[in-house]
């Protein structure tokens, strides 16, 4: 089953063109949706998920049009948004339950049963009856899962998902997905690189509301190999870099700036070539897009 996205559009009451004629074809397996704050990326979550309409466009999900045959759809979406509420004075154990109810599964020991698993998939079962209210923010985001996977979903949409996350908890989360993605088309919406670099095999980027760049990461990276140049400056130095080289990326190492840069030749000036990461690819496809729109 595959995801295709055709010629989507949003533009907002207030003018603001929240998606450009987004064309995207997403297979099953993890695919990653990378963009700053405000690219668009949850409003193509929200409308994929039949949670608003578009202005033009079409959306399928195997024979499924998206836009039109929302009940259709929502049998096999899990969603978990960037913000979702929990009741703090239910147990996991209960509350799933209770949900497993709203989506449809009556029969008790099937239910028990579907519960009792999922609970296992998210690391949960331990703390099962524990009241949500002393989740931390993993075990949340973790409890989200485990709610959008009840209906045994074909497409699982999470937004947001590890923003705050300490590491541990990140990786535990990885997890989760990676398993996930064997058997489902699941679409990690972030603007963490690092989210998209450990777990998707398929990605795109997307700023002020277009997709700037789509494909494998490791291709993409490619694309970068031997044009990327780094050095370590002075802090005061910084600006004038900016103005006479393509600064794609900047990281304090030993209190001092060292900046990528983007060239298609050695620049010279104590300059060495670097290994392209996917942040660079980021940053770069980020800041074309910006400048070309600001010209």
């Amino acid at each position: 089953m595959e995801l295709i996205i055709d010629n989507l559009s949003k533009t907002y009451s207030n003018g603001i063109k929240a998606l450009q004629n987004i064309s995207l074809n997403i297979p099953k397996g993890m695919f990653g949706l990378l963009g700053p704050n405000g690219a668009g990326k949850s409003t193509l979550m929200r409308t994929i998920a039949a949670l608003q309409e578009a202005d033009t466009g079409t959306i399928t999900l195997g024979d499924i049009d998206v836009l039109k045959q929302k009940n259709e759809l929502r049998q096999v979406l899990g969603y978990l948004p960037q913000q979702f509420g929990l009741y703090p004075k239910i147990s996991a154990e209960v509350l799933l339950n209770h949900f497993a109810v709203l989506k449809g599964i009556t029969n008790k020991s099937e239910r028990n049963e579907l519960v009792k698993a999922l609970l296992y998939k998210t690391n949960l079962y331990d703390v099962r009856k524990q009241n949500l209210k002393g989740y931390s923010g993993g075990m949340k985001q973790r409890f989200g899962i485990a709610q959008a996977l009840l209906n045994n979903p074909k497409l699982l949409i999470v937004d947001e998902p590890t923003a705050g996350l300490d590491p541990l908890e990140r990786n535990r989360f990885y997890n989760v997905l990676s398993e996930l993605g064997e058997h489902t088309v699941v679409i990690l919406s972030t603007h963490i690189v690092d989210d998209v670099k450990e777990l998707c095999t398929n990605m795109a980027i997307i700023n002020q509301g277009k997709v700037c760049l789509k494909g494998q990461p490791l291709e993409i990276l490619e694309s970068l190999k031997d044009k990327v140049y780094k050095k370590t400056i002075e802090k005061e130095e910084l600006k004038i870099y900016k103005e006479n080289y393509k600064v794609i990326s900047e990281k304090l190492f030993l209190g001092k700036p060292t900046i990528h840069i983007l060239s298609d030749k050695n620049p010279g000036g104590g300059f060495s070539l670097t290994n392209a990461e996917l942040e660079d690819v980021y940053f770069s496809k980020i800041f074309s897009n910006t400048n070309s729109n600001s010209n």
